[in-house]
């Protein structure tokens, strides 16, 4: 099966980030033995990385979550299949991520490494979350709190606040005629984008980090970790791909009642690409075209696919809500139904604005520990292995834009 040709308007890049990863690791098993010990340096690229992307993704979910309730303007019957479809598939991707994590207990693979030293296993040991100190603090005294502190749900509480304070002004604004608003919605526009580029750029950093975390965690612990981590790869893998394989093949097959073939046929191309391009933003114009051949109208392709992107990436949803109690487990924690249910809305919400960067998982997963207050240290050596769990999101996010698409152009049965 060959890559197809990406859509116009992107350039595809001459070594992936991927590629770039692979070396980056490669590197690193060969000259973490080497250094052993004194690999220990190379460790802190990983941490300076991860920073960089809280620091980059956080206002980023603030104007994504803005510049929706801005352009976004959805009414009547269709408006409620795509918020109902929506929820529906976000809440069982959800539910198969904690799922999957709570049976098999993939973590705990990795909670040699994850609490290797004294200090990590005092800080952590007999930690529980209290949900409702927890979510009290999301409520800010100030507006410059939740930014620095990386508080996923306060930011997007102060994004709805206001975006709809915004839209209240730009209708007050066009009932007396003026178009004083304009230069707001541009600015809008443009801070999204220069989040976008700037986070972009802090990704590219990802093989040097990937190459300092694999050189530390071999130079210390030799080649065990890898087990751990292909635990991590494999359950994650298999249950973005079980969410696929029953849950969409359920609603193509038995309420949409369209031929499986039919509908892998035209879903092959966005599927092949979205694993190369890694991004559902970039495969959306593929995406499109596959739905026309399908049949679906376009005001439901539009709906669905641009308008529910917004909200709609069941892929990073599931991965968020394995990795987390991944990390837990990792931590020798154990989290309560009440706890993982804070989990959950932290999840939710911090999928929404990071759909469309590379490596959006991830960056989403960062924040959601931070609002949790949930270990981190681990994240670097995820990182490592990330490259291939991105791509099982991205073909998820893709075929979840396809299946909610049809779901909304979907006719009353007779």
């Amino acid at each position: 099966m060959t890559q197809p040709a990406p859509p116009d308007g992107v350039k595809a890049p001459r070594f992936p980030l991927y590629l770039r990863i692979i070396a980056g690791m490669a590197a690193g098993l060969v000259v973490g033995p080497l250094l052993g010990a004194d690999s220990f340096a190379l460790g802190e690229l990983g941490k300076l990385v991860i920073q960089l992307i809280k620091a980059a993704a956080t206002p980023l979910l603030f104007f994504s979550i803005v510049h929706a309730i801005l352009k976004t303007e959805v009414r009547g019957r269709s408006a409620l299949r795509l918020f109902f479809w929506a929820a529906l598939n976000a809440s069982l991707a959800l539910a198969l991520g904690l799922g999957i994590s709570n049976l098999f207990q993939p973590g705990r693979a990795l909670s040699h490494i994850a609490a290797q030293s004294p200090a990590a296993v005092a800080a952590y040991a007999n930690k529980k979350i209290d949900p409702w100190a927890t979510l009290s603090g999301f409520i800010p005294s100030n507006l410059v709190t939740p930014f620095a502190d990386n508080l996923v749900l306060t930011i997007v509480l102060l994004a709805v606040l206001f975006g709809f304070g915004l839209r209240r002004v730009r209708r007050e604004h066009l009932g007396e005629g003026r178009r004083a608003f304009q230069p707001v919605e541009d600015a809008v526009d443009t801070l999204m984008r220069v989040m976008e580029i700037v986070l972009t750029w802090v990704i590219q950093l990802i093989p040097f980090a990937v190459f300092g975390v694999v050189a530390k965690t071999v130079g210390e612990h030799g080649y065990a970790p890898l087990k751990g981590l292909l635990t991590y790869v494999v359950v994650g893998v298999g249950g973005l791909a079980l969410h696929v394989l029953v849950v969409y093949q359920l609603w193509i097959r038995v309420l949409v009642r369209m031929p499986l073939a039919a509908f892998w046929r035209e879903a092959k191309e966005p599927v092949v690409y979205a694993a190369g391009a890694n991004s559902s933003l970039a495969t959306l114009p593929i995406t499109l075209r596959a739905l026309d051949r399908l049949g679906v109208s376009r005001s439901a392709s539009t709906l669905g696919a641009c308008v529910g992107t917004n909200f709609n990436n069941d892929g990073i949803i599931l991965y968020e809500g394995m990795a987390v109690l991944f990390v837990a487990q990792a931590a020798g924690l154990d989290l309560s139904l009440a706890e993982q249910l804070l989990v959950a809305g932290a999840c939710l919400v911090a999928a929404m604005g990071v759909a469309g960067v590379p490596e959006a998982g991830f960056v989403s997963l960062a924040l959601v520990l931070n609002t949790v207050h949930l270990p981190i240290e681990i994240l670097p050596l995820l990182l490592t292995v990330d490259w291939i769990i991105a791509r099982g999101r991205s073909v998820t996010n893709v075929l979840s834009d396809m299946v909610l698409s049809i779901l909304i152009d979907r006719k009353p049965a007779p």
